[in-house]
């Protein structure tokens, strides 16, 4: 049974950093491309970053590229999300989510047709 467990959110000044993570049971992360998606109040949801399993090519939004990067450990079968320099912009949903045969930008860019998601966990920016 595939599921998708994210942590680490929460409450943060601007400029500060966070990291999600991501645990994922019921698939190896070779076998996936995984990646981060965000929801915030008032916005579509939007693709932060993947990473294709295969190859570990990775894909950052325009948004976050330059501070935020994802990362995996296979041993713990965990996809990671360090996100530096925290803007108010960032506070948001993000979720994970896996597709099993998608490259990287596609996934994010497109951002539908995802095997599974996970529940979401909640990071807040503010002064």
């Amino acid at each position: 049974q595939v599921q998708l467990v994210e942590s680490g959110g929460g409450l943060v000044e601007p400029g500060g950093s966070l990291r999600l993570s991501c645990a994922a049971s019921g698939f190896r992360l070779d076998d996936a491309t995984i990646g981060w998606f965000r929801a915030a109040p008032g916005r579509e949801r939007a693709g932060v970053s993947c990473m294709r399993g295969s190859d570990g090519s990775t894909y950052y939004g325009d948004a976050v590229k330059g501070r935020f990067t994802i990362s995996r450990d296979n041993l713990k079968n965990t996809v990671y999300l360090q996100m530096n320099n925290l803007k108010p912009e960032d506070t948001a949903e993000y979720f994970c989510a896996i597709r099993w045969i998608a490259p990287a930008q596609e996934m994010c860019v497109v951002g539908e047709n995802m095997n599974y998601w996970g529940k979401g966990t909640l990071v807040t920016v503010f002064s």
